[in-house]
């Protein structure tokens, strides 16, 4: 059976596209961008070589330029202080008093909740914003006043 260049570009660009999905590597896509350019050079009749060119070209120029857009991103918050993978971060709280150790317990969804304090300065009964938590543990900051 002799199959097309094109046909075999297509089919790695499935296998890439297959993989990157089962991984998760969003550079696989990239990859799966050069050989789909690569089927389309075979498409228009260059050999072999030039459709290799071609891929390697764009696959590799869109991993790099990937790269290094990722590279500029800010990195993202741990998940313990992350918002997007943490709801809770940014409620607010009441505390009414604080034990010596900077630690306390609230009143939070329906249940109680042990509180440590994650600002600076002597903690005080009042509100409070959720910072961060640590396992059951919620860390709090005072919050901020608005006038």
């Amino acid at each position: 059976m002799d199959w097309n260049p094109a046909t075999v570009w297509w089919l790695v660009t499935g296998a890439l596209v297959a993989v990157e999905l089962v991984t998760g590597t969003f550079y696989l896509l990239m990859l799966a961008l050069g050989a789909a350019a690569g089927a389309v050079a075979g498409h228009l009749g260059l050999p072999v070589t030039a459709q290799m060119v071609v891929a390697a070209l764009l696959g590799g120029g869109a991993t790099v330029a990937w790269h290094l857009r990722r590279l500029r991103q800010p990195a993202p918050a741990p998940a313990d202080e992350n918002r997007d993978v943490n709801l809770d971060i940014g409620r607010a709280v009441h505390v009414e008093h604080w034990a010596g150790d900077g630690s306390a317990r609230v009143s939070y969804r329906g249940a109680s909740w042990a509180v440590r304090f994650a600002g600076s300065g002597k903690p005080h009964p009042g509100e409070h914003v959720i910072v961060a938590l640590d396992g059951n543990e919620l860390r709090v900051a005072p919050q901020a006043r608005t006038n």
